[in-house]
């Protein structure tokens, strides 16, 4: 799988890189979108559903082999404002310890 293959599959299902997405979204937006184009429906294509079946697979592979990382860089990768309190914890006007005088 290429990234670009990733982004495809993506805007094929109408979703975009910043979406919060889950195993359960992807699988109902897949569900929403092969009724649309189901020959029960009128609208058959089925060019279109197997578009939208190798996108669901390719996007369940991507999530189901996902490896989080626990590692204290990629928690402060993924959570900036705890970077900048860690960066900047001695500084009294970041720390929010500023004493009035």
């Amino acid at each position: 799988m290429t990234y670009q293959e990733l982004k495809d599959a993506l805007h094929l299902f109408g979703l975009h890189e910043g979406d919060l997405l889950t195993i359960r979204r992807i699988k109902e937006r897949h569900r929403t979108l092969v009724k649309q184009h189901h020959p029960d429906h009128g609208a058959a294509d089925p060019e279109k559903i197997r578009r939208l079946n190798e996108a669901h697979r390719l996007l369940m592979d991507y999530l189901q082999n996902y490896r989080f990382s626990f590692s204290q860089d990629e928690f402060y990768r993924q959570n900036p404002e705890e970077h900048l309190k860690r960066q900047f914890s001695w500084d009294p006007v970041w720390s929010g310890r500023l004493e009035e005088k």
